[in-house]
């Protein structure tokens, strides 16, 4: 097996693990976290896609997103015959790192009696469900994510500040676009756990809303790929 599929697994893994743990901690019941905000959650989630990158960037190119890998493969920067071996990796991993987070607080799930809170520890939802205007923020945020990396990854920077400018770059989307839909910008993120809250047994849990569940998939690949031609085409 190719030693890339491995660490797109891991670190979406990872990713999902300590981004969706940042997130139990914060809203769930009776955690050392609890009620710790918009800035932990942000912040937990920046470097939780920071840590993998430092650890498989040299090995896979630290994708982590079937947004990412799309938008790479349509300009030319990534071969289309590995795109499903990413993405299979990738989705993979998402659903064993939201896995990991219930596992991890399975008492505090129990303790928690609101199911949209439960759901929210694993995927994303709208504070105003408004279908359109929701892939339009949706977009938006990776489109800049995709902006961001490329233009990232264009020009020699100092050994090691990559995956702190990427991180930085997902925790900005977080603070300031995350506000409407919990900028999802990443399928696997959102699709993996939302699978991991329907199939497994998650204490009293409710509804996994697969109404919900196109857009945080669609609109970032979508965002993702117009950012790649634009920047393609500008840069």
């Amino acid at each position: 097996m190719d030693l890339r599929f491995f660490a797109e697994l891991v670190g979406t893994m990872i990713l999902v693990l300590l981004g969706d743990g940042v997130v139990a901690n914060v809203i769930l019941k009776k955690t050392k976290g609890v009620n710790g905000g918009i800035i932990s959650i942000t912040a937990g989630w920046a470097f939780a896609v920071t840590i993998p990158v430092f650890m498989f960037g040299n090995i896979s190119g630290a994708h982590f997103n079937p947004a990412v890998t799309l938008a790479l493969a349509s300009i030319g920067k990534f071969p289309w015959e590995d795109v499903p071996m990413y993405l299979i990796a990738q989705f993979i991993g998402a659903f064993i790192g939201a896995s990991l987070v219930l596992i991890s607080y399975y008492d505090h799930f129990k303790l928690t009696e609101d199911k949209s809170i439960k759901l929210g520890v694993f995927c994303t939802a709208p504070e105003v469900r408004n279908l359109k205007s929701n892939f339009i923020t949706e977009f938006i945020g990776t489109f800049i994510l995709m902006f961001s990396i490329l233009g990232i990854g264009a020009y020699p920077l100092a050994e090691g500040i990559s995956p702190i400018a990427v991180g930085i770059v997902v925790w900005g989307i977080g603070l300031s676009l995350g506000g409407p839909t919990g900028y999802a910008i990443n399928p696997a993120r959102d699709l993996g756990p939302r699978l991991a809250h329907f199939i497994l047994p998650v204490p009293n849990k409710g509804d996994s809303d697969w109404q919900y569940a196109p857009i945080p998939v669609i609109a970032p690949i979508c965002g993702a790929i117009v950012s790649a031609f634009i920047y393609n085409m500008i840069f």
